[in-house]
């Protein structure tokens, strides 16, 4: 355990300056196999810094997480190495044995050939490419930092927590009106949990479909990822083929 690892500084895990020397090292080292979020990850942009991941091309490592973690997965997609959207250390106490060895089969079989089936079809085609994505908020948050790169072809995966149908609604407008959902061959939709319809009925799932269906390729939803009580681990980078309500990995 690294000095200062459990400082505090309100609602950060200490210091700016230590948690970039802190993951700036971790990239670096030739020894870690894997970058493991303990938790969350409140602040994880603040410690990014583009130098640090020339360290990922030359020295790969998973990095390992969900929520704000999306973050490192974005900057690790872009120099272009792997990552898995997973559950965080602390989620994995009361994790279900199928997602366990999920989180397992990421780290040891990435390339393993398994299905998501029976997911609710918003958008209906079929649409083969490299998954990447991860929390909504992030990847708005990735854009305005002109941080974000969707590659070509690439199946976009999001979930979120907590925000209402219009927040939803604006996250997406600002993607789409930005140009970075113009490259995506197919959507898949995890939870988006807790988003509670306002007076005007509106429901999460209907702004999906309306903001989405003008592109005219495949959306799914109802993936086992997310902030709610399923969360299985899946390869950001992997290539996967989506198929009426179901989603083929390998």
């Amino acid at each position: 355990m690294t000095p200062g690892v459990l400082e505090r500084d309100g609602f950060l895990a200490g210091a700016d300056s230590r948690r970039q020397i802190e993951l700036g090292g971790a990239l670096a080292d030739v020894e870690a196999k894997a970058i493991v979020a303990t938790r969350g990850g409140y602040g994880a942009m603040r410690a990014i810094e583009d130098r640090a991941w020339e360290s990922l091309a030359d020295r790969p490592k998973w990095i390992v997480g969900y929520s704000d973690i999306t973050t490192l997965h974005a900057m690790a997609w872009r120099a272009g190495i792997a990552s898995l959207h997973a559950p965080n250390v602390t989620g994995l106490s009361h994790a279900r044995p199928a997602e366990r060895a999920a989180f397992i089969r990421g780290l040891e079989r990435p390339g393993a050939a398994h299905v998501w089936r029976a997911l609710r079809v918003v958008c209906s085609g079929q649409a083969r490419g490299a998954l990447v994505g991860g929390n909504l908020s992030l990847l708005c948050a990735m854009a305005t930092a002109r941080r974000l790169w969707i590659p070509d072809g690439a199946i976009l995966a999001f979930e979120d927590v907590a925000e209402a149908p219009y927040r939803i609604d604006r996250m997406l407008t600002s993607l789409l009106l930005g140009g970075y959902l113009a490259r995506v061959a197919g959507f898949v939709v995890g939870g988006l949990e807790r988003s509670v319809a306002g007076p005007d009925g509106r429901t999460a799932d209907d702004v999906v479909e309306h903001r989405l269906r003008s592109l005219g390729v495949p959306v799914v939803a109802g993936a086992p990822f997310g902030h709610g009580a399923r969360n299985e681990a899946f390869v950001l980078g992997a290539s996967v083929r989506v198929s009426g309500g179901e989603v083929y990995f390998g």
